[in-house]
């Protein structure tokens, strides 16, 4: 495995990230019913393809539930033999103090994929950001192939800016939704899952007047977004996803946050996309992929 350069320059990853809107199906419906809705477990299927192993090798990471991290495991572990995982491994970590890269280390190398589990994105950034187990995790999906896939708050700890508060009337005035540094595999991307069917397009808006220089990419629940070369994205699953940017945005009232204001932001660029569309992500701030 390759060292990071010392330079402030990122080489283009040779890993895949997919990144996934939440509630993604984790059983083939359409084998119990043939006029099911589901098309089965695309998006799973899809990770596993991404792989490129005939005996692959996963680690589960459910460090972000609050609940019981071993249901959310088995579920997992379920599915991915059921797609034909050799291994599945559980991780999870609590309290940051008990992240030790020596006790996965050998593990973590091994994988061919890690995919991170639902709950709270901001307990897994407080958990694993700086650590030696994130760096591995970053080296290995640059230099070493690693398909990286995050699921709901799994899937918006992934980029940077990170939403990590704001639901409901909160979201529509300005300056209530709060946002921090996630895990930073994307950076001047801001992800947000569960999107259509939260109706979560406002909060979106408002990371965007705050920093005009990133996307928002709202991804539906079963559908996912698949990024290759660290900027080459392909929708995949039964939903959209939405990608605003706010390059021309003007007119904007979010520094206003504090007088209990409805958000105002015009100018914004939004495309809806489905599966199989393209696109690719801008890279606006040097020197970063």
């Amino acid at each position: 495995m390759k060292i990071m350069s010392e330079k402030n320059t990122c080489p283009t990853p040779t890993g895949a990230l997919l990144i996934i809107g939440g509630a993604e199906a984790k059983e083939d419906a359409s084998k119990n019913d043939g006029n099911a809705a589901s098309i089965g477990m695309e998006v799973l299927s899809c990770f596993m393809k991404l792989l490129s192993s005939e005996q692959p090798v996963i680690e589960v990471i459910t460090s972000a539930s609050s609940e019981d991290p071993d249901d959310s495991f088995n579920n997992y572990e379920q599915s991915f033999k059921e797609l034909g995982a050799y291994v599945v491994n559980h991780i999870h970590h609590d309290n940051r103090d008990d992240v030790v890269l020596a006790d996965i280390e050998n593990r973590l190398k091994a994988a061919h994929g890690v995919f991170i589990a639902g709950g709270d994105q901001l307990k897994l950034t407080a958990v694993y950001g700086g650590t030696d187990v994130l760096l591995l995790l970053k080296e290995r999906y640059i230099h070493d192939k690693l398909v990286i896939a995050g699921t709901s708050a799994g899937a918006m700890a992934m980029s940077t800016p990170m939403i990590y508060q704001g639901v409901g009337r909160d979201e529509m005035i300005a300056g209530n939704v709060k946002i921090t540094t996630g895990l930073e595999f994307l950076r001047d991307v801001c992800i947000d899952t569960h999107f259509v069917n939260r109706g979560r397009f406002v909060r979106m808006s408002q990371v965007i007047a705050t920093n005009p220089t990133s996307i928002g990419v709202g991804i539906e629940e079963d559908t996912a977004m698949v990024v290759r070369n660290g900027k080459d994205a392909e929708v995949v699953g039964c939903g959209v996803i939405i990608v605003i940017n706010g390059f021309k945005s003007h007119g904007t009232n979010i520094h206003t946050h504090g007088d209990d204001e409805m958000l105002t932001i015009r100018g914004l660029n939004v495309d809806i996309l489905s599966k199989g569309e393209r696109f690719t992500i801008p890279e606006i701030n040097p020197p970063h992929k």
